[in-house]
């Protein structure tokens, strides 16, 4: 009876831990993510996630324009399919754009083929939007297994995740989400924010405007620059090759 009860418990552990690493944003366990460079490094990646969203990605525009930065946006097909213009926008903007699926099911419970489905209907939405072939992917939830990860990459997408989560969905103000990226910025980092919700358009993403303000105030003047995912990677191939 012992050692049954050992292996159900060393087989419950096992799922535990493979259950975390689906979901755990900076895990490498399935398969090689990008979170961010060198925490030495002055960079930091603002990252928006659900959108796009009217009125608020309008209003997370103009933040970043007024602090002179380009962020990255990582799109949800539908969304796109219904206001191009802002996806459009975004891109004359100078923003980077990635791909967040059709409709943002958590793809640790979706076949291969719907892992596709969702990826190239929503890569084929950009492209008709905005004439951009999207190269960048994040998840949704974080949620991913070696087999998503296969998927996106032969599509040509590079798997984007995040080493600073400001849980801005559930805050109940603007100084909460700036409290916890306090907390987890070190320099290099990319950055997790929402300028939507998955559900629908037109949810309110004020506070996370508003904490971006005064996110990108604060570490500005503390000398950081705040790139795009794109510029992030560049920037540390170049470290690793000189």
């Amino acid at each position: 009876m012992l050692p049954a009860i050992i292996s159900a418990a060393g087989l419950a552990g096992m799922a535990t831990w493979a259950g975390f690493h689906t979901m755990w944003p900076t895990s490498q366990v399935y398969g090689q993510t990008f979170t961010g460079v060198d925490p030495r490094s002055r960079l930091l990646a603002l990252t928006y996630d659900d959108g796009p969203n009217d009125p608020y990605t309008w209003r997370m525009m103009e933040v970043l324009e007024r602090h002179g930065v380009k962020a990255t946006f990582f799109l949800i097909g539908r969304f796109v399919q219904e206001k191009p213009d802002i996806a459009r926008a975004l891109v004359a903007a100078g923003h980077a754009i990635g791909s967040h699926t059709w409709d943002h099911p958590n793809l640790i419970f979706c076949s291969a083929a719907e892992v596709r489905r969702q990826l190239q209907q929503t890569q084929q939405a950009i492209l008709d939007a905005t004439g951009a072939d999207v190269q960048l992917f994040r998840p949704p939830f974080g949620g991913r297994r070696p087999a998503s990860l296969r998927v996106a990459r032969s599509l040509g997408l590079q798997t984007v995740m995040w080493n600073v989560t400001c849980q801005d969905w559930k805050a109940k103000s603007a100084d909460e989400i700036v409290a916890r990226a306090d907390r987890q910025i070190r320099g290099g980092d990319v950055i997790l924010l929402h300028d939507g919700e998955y559900h629908r358009i037109g949810v309110d993403r004020s506070r996370s405007v508003e904490a971006s303000d005064r996110i990108l105030s604060r570490y500005q003047s503390e000398g950081y620059e705040f790139v795009t995912i794109p510029q992030m990677m560049e920037k540390q191939e170049l470290a690793i090759s000189n």
